[in-house]
């Protein structure tokens, strides 16, 4: 009967149709009998052990008991004494164990009843089991172990040897520690190591280490097979030092161990501030703009030129500052916004995050111009600023107005994106409102109406004219004839090209306030906007016309 299993299914669907039914079979009691599909039928005997089924490609190992319905037993691996190991779903069996065996959890114990179409046919097989036979086996699940396609293409397959731990697996940025042996076929050993070190979206060795990695957990152990595609191709790899040559086309059986590694991410999107974790934080907390924190900081050149040193000498405190206050470098300050307490971390800063163009001279030595520089930051403490639902309506509209003089002391040193943060920060805590008193209210529709002012003339001022525009419409939701809203929205308009819609804010701002001069100026300058306008528009289409006459 063993020849028999390893014969292709007769009938019945082709692998591509099958469908999943496992969901419903999978949830009998014992001694109910449902049909899965087509006929077959499934009768619980035994219970499983906890809710996964096996896969189409793991590898199942199996007691089974096989007879006709007549009783007449033809078959068993119980009665030879060795359970029968295949991989499912790949036609080593008949169909209906292929669909049936996936619905059993660990150590269930069931009677699958086998229509001929999902068994051997019209053909049967001969001579135990006649022509268009209906079979019964009883069968046991041992077990499996989790074989996967990971690149979806029967490139990689990935069999688990021993289970990792949690449930992060590395991406692309990350630096991986693996072990691992890639042999031939025949067992010749092609690549060792018991320790080497790779960027994931780098690899190592060939292409199938990376794909694999990607896919596994913390101490994880694997057996990869891996078809020439992901291994060595029609090339093959010449002999090196203690290793054999891989022959043109040759499959690998890979050993391989995910021992660790350190996470790497883009801090910002344009990817010029990466951290890479040397030593994971603890919990889940971060600090938030305006936090306290208590930092150990090396600052290092490409060279290995320490420039900065702090709170690493005997006795030493920590060095402490307030993130967001331009009181380290912005790349510092974003990689800390991105740290967990305890956490130890090598950022690496582009000059656009640094010390830009400039030479920049440091504690222990000077910073060239256009220096990439490196951190190794161990983030001892921090202390976060206050959120809003952390505080009663009082605390919120005290915040606010903080923030709003915060907002307007960055404003008046020309740092104008700090104090935007600063303004959006402000109206952030009074935003909600529906549980304050009325004269609360009042406060913080005043504090809104001058934090978004103040925020659109930042805008202006960095050039944001969109956002500008959309700070005035806020304003005029709550104050439709409020003059400085109606005259910042015109100058947005008049950087957009939107001078119709500048045209009308100017005109009632100045039916709100006719004696309004920085209006009066902007009306002046947009009259000489529209006229260089139209000289253009004109110019355009006397050449259109004079083009189309010829």
């Amino acid at each position: 009967m063993d020849e028999d299993f390893e014969m292709p299914p007769v009938g019945g669907m082709n692998g591509d149709d099958e469908m999943d039914f496992g969901d419903d079979a999978s949830f009998l009691k014992v001694g109910e009998e449902k049909e899965i599909q087509q006929g077959l039928k499934k009768k619980l005997l035994k219970e499983g052990e906890g809710f996964e089924t096996p896969e189409n490609g793991d590898e199942v190992e199996v007691h089974y008991t096989g007879t006709l319905l007549d009783g007449t037993k033809f078959d068993s691996s119980r009665d030879r004494g060795t359970p029968f190991k295949f991989t499912l779903g790949q036609g080593q069996v008949i169909k209906g164990w292929d669909i049936g065996i996936k619905t059993m959890k660990k150590g269930e114990n069931a009677v699958f009843t086998i229509p001929s179409e999902l068994a051997y046919g019209e053909s049967g097989s001969p001579p135990t089991i006649p022509a268009n036979a209906t079979l019964q086996f009883d069968v046991e699940l041992l077990s499996w172990s989790s074989v996967k396609d990971i690149c979806k293409d029967g490139g990689v397959f990935k069999k688990i040897v021993a289970a990792g731990e949690k449930w992060e697996t590395p991406k692309d940025l990350d630096e991986v520690l693996v072990k691992y042996v890639a042999k031939l076929e025949d067992g010749t050993v092609v690549g060792k190591s018991d320790g080497v070190e790779f960027t994931v979206k780098d690899g190592y060795f060939c292409p199938a280490l990376a794909k694999a990695v990607k896919t596994m957990k913390k101490a994880e152990k694997v057996l990869l097979t891996v078809k020439p595609q992901y291994g060595f191709g029609e090339k093959g790899k010449p002999a090196s030092a203690g290793e054999a040559a891989v022959p043109p086309n040759a499959t690998l059986e890979i050993e391989l161990e995910l021992v660790s590694w350190k996470t790497v991410s883009e801090v910002t999107d344009d990817n010029k501030v990466i951290k890479k974790i040397l030593k994971e934080g603890e919990g889940y907390e971060r600090p938030n703009e305006g936090a306290v924190v208590k930092v150990k900081l090396i600052g290092k050149l490409g060279d290995g030129t320490v420039f900065l040193k702090k709170g690493h000498g005997e006795g030493e405190e920590p060095f402490e500052f307030k993130t967001d206050e331009e009181q380290v470098i912005d790349g510092l300050d974003k990689a800390l916004l991105k740290m967990k307490k305890g956490e130890v971390a090598l950022v690496t800063i582009d000059p656009v995050y640094a010390f830009g163009s400039t030479e920049s001279k440091q504690e222990l030595a000077v910073v060239p111009p256009n220096s990439t520089v490196y951190y190794e930051v161990d983030l001892v403490s921090f202390d976060k600023e206050r959120e809003s639902w952390d505080m009663n309506t009082e605390e919120k509209i005290e915040a606010a107005g903080k923030k709003k003089e915060e907002g307007n002391a960055k404003f008046k040193a020309g740092k104008y994106a700090l104090a935007s943060k600063r303004y959006e920060k402000a109206v952030k805590y009074i935003e909600y409102d529906s549980s304050f008193s009325e004269d609360e209210k009042k406060q913080a529709k005043a504090l809104k109406v001058a934090c978004n002012l103040n925020d659109a003339a930042c805008k202006l001022k960095l050039k944001e004219y969109r956002q500008a525009e959309k700070l005035c419409t806020k304003v005029l939701e709550l104050e439709s004839t409020n003059v400085k809203a109606l005259y910042r929205r015109a100058q947005a308009y008049m950087e957009l090209a939107d001078l119709d819609l500048a045209e009308f804010d100017v005109k009632k701002a100045l039916e709100v306030d006719p004696d309004n001069r920085e209006v009066k100026v902007e009306q002046r300058r947009l009259k000489e906007k529209m006229k260089e306008f139209n000289k253009k528009e004109a110019k355009f289409y006397g050449n259109m016309f004079a083009k189309l006459s010829k």
